[in-house]
């Protein structure tokens, strides 16, 4: 059995099977996890969605912004943005269905054989795993439940901090999310950036999350988020695996146990 972790789908479903053609996929042995980000901005995301679903047992999503985003539109009504090509997903009569297996999916996953943690935006470098994975399991049960749409209302807007302890429940949810699902630059206080998408060589005196994390060098993290990377770290147990493939790059794919990174454009 085969444990693979795959970069940002956003909508490309043709690159996708591209790799699993590669490692002849097998999804009665192997396992997919996916770093977050599966719809929105690219052609087809209806066709990534009904694979998700067609594969449930066979695949686990750490849920990234354009999920949750999506989560969020059809639980509140509001319209997607038109630059989020949703439209299919939408009219689909299996809409609801593919919002339900989403939200059953988690914002970080800890494989212990592996000790390989995986979020879709990353790991705040003030928090161990243990606490990480308390912390998404506190917003897993916020969108998993009759409530949700109350917390999805207040999902944006400035970052509330990260004295988790002294917020509500609501910024709590909505500062947990930010980190699991936006991170990139932390301001010198440790505080999120969330305006700048650029890559390391436009940091603009911001400190990319990883440069500070404290995680043992035994301990892999994987993450998606972050396409202006281009997929590098500079850190072998940290590895990115948005390289842009909805602009243009390629998407990419790495086997958990032995490391080996596969792409399709």
């Amino acid at each position: 059995m085969a444990k693979y972790a795959i970069g940002d789908l956003q909508g490309c479903f043709t690159p996708l099977i591209g790799l699993l053609d590669q490692v002849n996929f097998n999804p009665n042995q192997d396992h997919l996890y996916f770093v977050g980000d599966i719809i929105a901005r690219g052609p087809d995301s209806l066709a990534c969605l009904e694979f998700l679903y067609q594969h449930a047992g066979s695949i686990s999503i750490t849920l990234g912004n354009h999920d949750l985003h999506f989560l969020a539109c059809l639980a509140l009504g509001v319209a997607p943005n038109p630059k989020d090509k949703l439209d299919a997903v939408f009219a689909s009569p299996k809409c609801q269905k593919y919002a339900d297996l989403l939200r059953s999916q988690p914002l970080a996953i800890w494989l212990e054989t592996q000790q390989t943690f995986i979020s879709h935006a990353g790991i705040h470098p003030s928090w161990n795993i243990a606490q990480a994975l308390e912390y998404a399991r506190f917003a897993e049960a916020i969108y998993q439940s009759t409530k949700a749409p109350e917390f999805y209302a207040n999902m944006y807007g400035a970052h509330p901090g990260l004295e988790l302890d002294k917020l509500s429940e609501q910024d709590k949810f909505k500062a947990i999310v930010n980190v699991f699902t936006r991170m990139r630059f932390l301001k010198q206080n440790g505080e999120l950036d969330l305006k700048n998408k650029s890559g390391l060589k436009d940091a603009a005196g911001l400190t990319p999350w990883f440069e500070l994390n404290q995680t043992p060098t035994d301990t892999t993290l994987l993450f998606g988020h972050w396409a202006a990377l281009e997929g590098e770290t500079n850190k072998k147990n940290i590895i990115a695996l948005d390289t842009g493939c909805v602009w243009g790059g390629p998407m990419t794919m790495i086997n958990i146990d032995s490391g080996e990174k596969y792409q399709h454009s």
